[in-house]
């Protein structure tokens, strides 16, 4: 007997169900754009996604918080210092901003102006943001590569 005429067929459809399972997962490996999240999970960095954000894949593979300052100043504006950590061993550039937000986490239309940091070779620098009103209690301060 002769089974090879038989096997034919279903050698064809093996082969088109192996393409189409490798056309659905090309498909569903799609790149998101930011925020991201830091990925430094060392123990001395702080990651509180909704007060530090990153918001392209080169700020998050180069960049991360270690640690965030709040206080009240005299006249109740919100004073915030951002420690931002160089992750590389070459000079980079990123530019930084803070939102600030209600006790409710809107905006209250407090946005700092985005300006440049140059950080050195795996150093990390203290970033200071001031609401300009007392309405801002939660801010978001922001990270971007330099444009």
């Amino acid at each position: 007997m002769n089974t090879q005429p038989a096997l034919r067929p279903l050698k064809g459809r093996v082969s088109l169900l192996v393409s189409a399972v490798a056309l659905a997962l090309t498909v569903g490996c799609a790149n998101q754009p930011g925020p991201f999240a830091p990925i430094d999970t060392t123990k001395f960095t702080l990651e509180n996604t909704d007060r530090f954000v990153l918001l392209d894949q080169p700020a998050q593979y180069s960049v991360t918080c270690t640690g965030l300052q709040e206080r009240p100043l005299a006249d109740g504006r919100l004073e915030v210092v951002a420690n931002v950590k160089n992750r590389e061993s070459r000079r980079i550039q990123v530019q930084i901003n803070c939102v600030f937000k209600d006790d409710q986490g809107f905006s209250t239309g407090d946005e700092t102006a985005w300006q440049t940091l140059i950080l050195s070779e795996n150093s990390t620098e203290a970033v200071r943001f001031t609401a300009m009103n007392t309405q801002a209690k939660k801010y978001t301060v922001r990270v971007r590569q330099a444009r």
